[in-house]
Parts: C-alpha cells; sequence; structure tokens
C-alpha cells in the first residue's frame, strides 16, 4: 500500500478538525503576529497541513488534539519569526499607476538611447556585443570566429558594456 493512500474518511476528519479548531486557532495566530491577517492565514494553514500529514497520530481526546494544533500554530509562529529576522527588511514602494502610455513612452526613449549608445561603439566592439548577446556564443567561440585572443573579446566586451552603460546612464 503506497505512503499516500488516503482513508476515506479523511476529507471528513479534517473538515471536523477545521470546523472544531479554525477559528480559535486564526484568533490565537491573529494576536502572535500583531493582527497580520494574511501571515495569520498561511500559518493556519500550514498548521491545517501538519495536522493532515499527522492525522492518525493525532489524538483522539479533544481537548490533547487542540493542544496538539495550538503547540504546532506556535512554533510555526517562532519559526516565521526567525525567518523574517534573517531576511532584510521588505519596504513597500509607494508607486504611482502606470498608464500604458507611460510605458510606451519609457521603452521608446530607453530603446532609443541604447540605439544610439551602441551607434556610437566602434565596429569591433558592435560586432563583439552582437556575437555575445544576439548570437549567444560563448567568448572562446566570438574569439575562433573573429581571429583574436580571449582576452582581447573580453576587453572589448568589458569597455563596450562600459560604453554603453555610461551612454545610457549618463
Amino acid at each position: 500500500m503506497s505512503c499516500l493512500a488516503v482513508r476515506p474518511d479523511t476529507d471528513a476528519r479534517m473538515r471536523e478538525v477545521l470546523a472544531t479548531h479554525g477559528r480559535p486557532l486564526n484568533r490565537f495566530l491573529l494576536k502572535l503576529t500583531s493582527g497580520n491577517r494574511q501571515t495569520a492565514e498561511d500559518l493556519l494553514q500550514e498548521t491545517m497541513v501538519r495536522a493532515w500529514r499527522n492525522l492518525d497520530g493525532l489524538p483522539e481526546m479533544e481537548e490533547a488534539r487542540r493542544r496538539w494544533l495550538f503547540t504546532v500554530a506556535r512554533r510555526l509562529v517562532i519559526d516565521d519569526v526567525r525567518r523574517r529576522r534573517v531576511r532584510p527588511v521588505e519596504v513597500p514602494l509607494e508607486v504611482e499607476p502606470v498608464t500604458r502610455s507611460d510605458v510606451t513612452a519609457s521603452a521608446a526613449l530607453a530603446n532609443r538611447a541604447l540605439r544610439d549608445a551602441v551607434a556610437g561603439l566602434s565596429q569591433a566592439h558592435r560586432e563583439v556585443l552582437h556575437l555575445v548577446f544576439f548570437e549567444n556564443l560563448r567568448l572562446p567561440e566570438v574569439a575562433r570566429r573573429l581571429g583574436v585572443p580571449e582576452g582581447t573579446v573580453r576587453s572589448r566586451l568589458h569597455y563596450a558594456l562600459r560604453a554603453v552603460r555610461h551612454a545610457v546612464n549618463g
């Protein structure tokens, strides 16, 4: 029998666990997450996934089952807090709505600036950029095709990219 085999009453048992303990767990998680509804819901969902994975091992007594679920939920909150401490803080950006014409105009200006920058390069620099970025060749292949040392290709690529960056960014 496969480890993924599901007993016929699994759905009913999980519905019962969620119906009995879902709201109290959600309130508990809301308190522990300082009212962050999305985080609380994510943690509730993960708690229920853990309950589903251990459905046959859940305590039979309702109070013991409740303690088990609340312990799992509390530990998930602790893990989440630890995980967030390690990650850099996410700062929400206040972005003004962008209209389609803004995007089109910006893309056109950027495209024009890039074309002008590439046009200002020497033929040798343009050729290396074309082979590397449009034909997707590796540097040794570009060197063989142009009949120059690989170091020359690296140098041309470096100075071409630097010139394009400078021309586009000002």
